[in-house]
């Protein structure tokens, strides 16, 4: 089990965050929540990172809101500072792993998704990334400037982060030469989640689940 602890943005800051650590020698994981908040599933999900060897930072990006109102949700959603939270947050949590010399990546579900393709074309320090069904504005983030290891995870069914946005996205980054490796599920948006039966598929999951972790693992160990 993991906890929460203070670190430090680039700013000079400091800001909270999950961690779970994978003990010394282990590579680090950035995991970026949902519009929910750094609730429970989020917590679960690193703890699950760490028992497969990767030490896992969940930035607190809400600075402690919840919500699991779908009108609030997308409230703090939209007062969020999508660059604020890449180039403070998102960095200092790199900054934080970064320190134990080992490699950084990334990964997000959702709302987080869409701050993992801005990690990946923003930040430097980090080694991999993988996106769980979120994709942002290209003016913010251009898919196409990725420029290491990048794996996504998109339902067919998702009327937020919708296949023809995932095509786009498959579209840019070819274009730029690169080889990112996308996996699409019939499913619903958010399928992961467990916590939230209407939409939560196990086998979809687990196979995604499953694939995240090898992957992580393959650009992460030294």
């Amino acid at each position: 089990m993991g906890h929460m602890i203070d670190f430090t943005r680039p700013d000079g800051g400091k800001t909270s965050g999950y961690l779970a650590d994978a003990g010394a020698g282990s590579p680090g994981v950035i995991l970026i929540q949902e519009w929910w908040g750094l609730n429970d599933h989020i917590k679960d999900l690193a703890d699950r990172l760490a028992a497969a060897g990767l030490t896992t930072l969940a930035p607190d990006l809400y600075r402690g809101r919840l919500t699991t109102d779908a009108d609030e949700a997308n409230h703090l959603m939209t007062g969020l500072d999508f660059g604020d939270a890449t180039q403070q947050d998102l960095r200092g949590a790199v900054d934080f792993l970064a320190q134990r010399g080992q490699p950084v990546g990334v990964t997000g579900f959702c709302m987080g998704g869409a701050l993992t393709v801005a990690a990946a074309v923003h930040l430097q320090g980090i080694s991999a990334a993988v996106c769980f069904y979120g994709i942002p504005p290209a003016e913010f983030a251009d898919p196409a400037q990725i420029r290491i290891p990048f794996q996504g995870h998109f339902a067919t069914q998702d009327g937020w982060c919708t296949p023809a946005a995932v095509a786009q996205l498959e579209s840019a980054m070819k274009a730029a030469g690169q080889s990112p490796d996308l996996h699409h599920y019939e499913a619903d948006h958010a399928f992961v989640n467990k916590t939230r039966p209407e939409v939560y598929n196990e086998a979809c999951a687990t196979l995604a689940w499953n694939r995240t972790v090898t992957f992580l693992q393959q650009y992460l160990h030294k």
